[in-house]
């Protein structure tokens, strides 16, 4: 893929969603890939099944000390810990990934050390300050030097906040090719539902972690409550900020839902593409679900992905909204319409946009010449226009 065999590209990873989206990018990249893991989700069920699930090599770096705490303890020791390894190891150029803790220390290390900063996933905005997501991706915003853009939307985010046009790519989202590669077959997926005992269109998959529905307990509550009122068997894999909180506030798993152990990504998305609807607050679900063909319910207050509800994939409702959400979701006709419906996500090349325009950083980084001259406008479909 490279002229430059020497080319050294750091991945900066730390979560599970990051691990999953990032490992077409990291195949793509080749041998000029090294990946660095912050250990942000430091539980083994959120990421060691999932580096073996996606054939990423044993990380080049790990972090000490980051899981488990706050929101600013974390951001700072990993600030620190990735600018001195970073400026130890000086790669071409450093990629990251969203809206995580991680992705934002590993960029504004990568800035302050003059290594270009290739940002996957950018440009999402949910105009919603509350979240934490939203500031790490102002900050990401910020200091890359290339966006990878999933949607003509986010293109359209980043210049009207004033990005330099020519760093702006329309690359796709690499869950689409994620999504594809780790969905089982039809048998696996059947097995799966038998031996969890529940039948193909006829059971409800739920998940639940973020802050806004877990750090109080009278929002979980609801939550489980409007979960335990649908009528239909609801499988809830159970995350460990979840598991915590529930056992904190001294909350039952209500009649009509059951608790499972996380699980790997395929599992998830075995039974994703086998049940009838989601209802989840995840943001890599509520694009999932448009590769996959399936209606999602997303509690939340907000979403940067408009591009899920507006094309149908998703609703968004408050926790005491989640049964009439759920009705319009599963209405006779829209979910074997859904069915049929292309992912507004790109065509599942954009781990090879990414990789190219990546390359094409470091090339500009490793040589002579002004920073400036970091992307290369000849890659194939990575532009502000539309992914073809």
């Amino acid at each position: 893929m490279s002229d430059r065999e020497d080319l050294r590209v750091d991945v900066v990873l730390g979560t599970r969603p990051e691990i999953v989206k990032l490992a077409p990018v990291v195949h793509a990249l080749g041998a000029s890939a090294g990946t660095v893991f912050t250990a942000q989700h430091y539980d083994p069920e959120l990421s060691d099944v999932f580096f073996a699930a996606t054939g990423l090599p044993r990380p080049a770096a790990v972090l000490d000390g980051v899981g488990g705490r706050s929101r600013a303890a974390q951001l700072t020791t990993m600030l620190d810990a990735l600018t001195g390894l970073l400026d130890e190891r000086r790669p071409d150029a450093v990629v990251v990934q969203g809206d995580t803790n991680s992705a934002n220390a590993g960029a504004q290390a990568a800035h302050y050390l003059g290594i270009p900063v290739v940002h996957v996933e950018a440009g999402l905005r949910s105009h919603d300050r509350a979240m934490p997501e939203e500031v790490n991706r102002l900050v990401i915003g910020a200091v890359a030097d290339v966006h990878c853009c999933p949607t003509p939307q986010n293109v359209e985010n980043l210049l009207r906040a004033g990005a330099d046009p020519t760093a702006v790519h329309l690359t796709g989202n690499p869950v689409v090719e994620a999504t594809t590669r780790a969905l089982p077959t039809a048998a696996e997926r059947a097995a799966l539902l038998a031996d969890l005992g529940v039948e193909a269109g006829r059971f409800v998959l739920a998940t639940v972690h973020r802050p806004e529905n877990t750090d109080t307990e009278e929002r979980l509550r609801g939550l489980l409550t409007g979960l335990g009122s649908l009528g239909l068997p609801v499988l809830l894999p159970l995350h460990p900020r979840t598991r915590s909180r529930l056992r904190s506030f001294g909350i039952e798993v209500p009649a009509g839902v059951r608790a499972l152990a996380p699980t790997d990504h395929a599992t998830f998305l075995a039974l994703a593409a086998e049940a009838l609807v989601l209802v989840s607050d995840s943001g890599g679900v509520q694009e999932e679900v448009t590769v996959l063909g399936k209606p999602l319910v997303v509690v939340r207050r907000s979403t940067e992905r408009p591009e899920s509800v507006e094309a149908g994939f998703a609703v968004l409702t408050d926790v005491d909204g989640i049964a009439g959400a759920l009705a319009r979701q599963t209405r006779p006709g829209w979910p074997g319409r859904l069915a049929t419906l292309p992912s507004p996500y790109g065509d599942g090349r954009a781990a090879q946009r990414i990789a190219h325009l990546t390359l094409a950083a470091a090339r500009s980084s490793a040589g002579p010449g002004p920073r400036s001259q970091v992307l290369d406008r000849s890659v194939d479909g990575a532009s502000t226009r539309p992914v073809s």
